[in-house]
């Protein structure tokens, strides 16, 4: 009878604990991404990503004893919303930080809302006029633009080709990318010979690549998030365009490679490390992230872990860190945030500080080529 009373007391006293351990109140994280709309591919494996690792978080016993509560929004990549969905996270759901928005012109759009809230916002999007200038309470982990436009340079001008016909998207990510290619030209020794756009949802570029055909440009460089890329691939193709074409990172997923099916061979495009993980040395620092995140992935969704749902599994482990390390305000959050060292990401290994809170360099980039429907690294 002892026996059985002493079993049946730890039983009780296990259950209390476990209990206890999520006693408290949840600490609750806001999550905007752009699950539908043409933006989706970004913000579907963001979401699943994001839920993926809080769930671990808390089948792991939280952080410092507490459950994290996600509270995600789909903004249908559209600004408008996205602002009205933050204020909602912060007047309404009393978030405590807020990861994503998806797209660049979402994150600008909501900037104002969370420096005047006093919430830590970690942003998915690439736009380096997200961080730049740096803002109080605005973080990001998506690789910068101006780091991918200097990739790219680099690369061309190792090649010794140096005039360069542009072709942007008329958007957020588009014009802050263009804004780079620019400003960065005559420091790379570019010369940018045809500067031209399209609109998000225009799905004939040919004009556009028609003119540049004609011209003396080497190279073209397109900078846009699907479709726009893959109908200017295809375009390119049926135009017979012999000259090499670069893409932004902004298409560095499988998706990219489906949508332009056989016209995205011999394609090339700065991508974060994850798309060819299994290709990095053993004594790359991030590899054991990314091969775990790439099988996590797989195993929860069957589905390849991509770049993009990088930009969420940093956001999330940096927020969690940032927790442990400074409490659960906001002010905590952020202080840590900034205070970051030497994380080991999916997108790269990053350093805050007061003056970069996008805490990424260069090297965070590598450059990647398709072939054969598959990412190889371009030596």
């Amino acid at each position: 009878m002892r026996k059985l009373f002493t079993t049946a007391l730890a039983l009780f006293t296990l259950l209390c604990l476990s209990t206890v351990a999520f006693a408290a109140a949840p600490i609750k994280i806001g999550a905007l991404f752009a699950v539908t709309g043409p933006a989706s591919f970004l913000g579907e494996p963001e979401r699943n990503t994001a839920q993926m690792v809080v769930d671990e978080i808390n089948k792991a016993g939280g952080v410092k004893g507490r459950k994290i509560e996600l509270i995600t929004y789909d903004t249908g990549g559209d600004a408008t919303k996205a602002v009205q969905l933050a204020n909602k996270l912060v007047k309404n759901d009393n978030v405590v930080a807020i990861i994503g928005p998806s797209t660049t012109g979402d994150s600008m759009a909501i900037i104002p809302v969370v420096e005047k809230a006093g919430i830590p916002l970690i942003s998915c999007a690439a736009g380096s006029k997200i961080t730049e200038p740096v803002k109080k309470w605005v973080f990001k982990t998506a690789q910068n633009d101006g780091l991918a436009v200097a990739r790219i340079y680099e690369q061309l001008k190792k090649e010794k080709k140096t005039k360069v016909a542009i072709l942007t998207v008329s958007d957020g990510f588009g014009s802050s990318g263009r804004e780079q290619l620019k400003a960065q030209a005559k420091v790379h020794g570019i010369q940018i010979i045809s500067d031209d756009t399209y609109g998000p949802k225009d799905t004939d570029m040919t004009a556009q690549l028609a003119k540049i055909r004609g011209s003396q440009a080497q190279a073209v460089i397109c900078w846009g998030t699907n479709p726009g890329p893959a109908v200017v691939a295809r375009n390119a193709k049926q135009l017979g365009l012999k000259i090499p074409l670069y893409m932004s990172h902004g298409v560095s997923s499988k998706k990219f490679i489906e949508l332009a099916g056989d016209s995205a061979e011999g394609i090339r495009l700065p991508s974060g490390k994850v798309l060819v993980a299994d290709l990095l040395p053993k004594t790359d620092r991030q590899k054991g992230s990314l091969l775990a995140f790439i099988k996590d992935y797989q195993n929860h969704y069957k589905a390849e872990g991509d770049h993009f749902g990088g930009h969420a599994w940093d956001a999330v482990m940096l927020l969690k860190g940032a927790i442990e390390r400074g409490g659960d305000t906001p002010a905590g959050i952020r202080n840590a945030l900034e205070a970051t060292r030497n994380f080991a990401g999916i997108g790269g290994v990053f350093n805050f500080s007061p003056r970069d809170h996008a805490g990424l360099t260069k090297d965070a980039f590598t450059l990647v080529e398709v072939r054969k429907k598959d990412w190889v690294l371009v030596k």
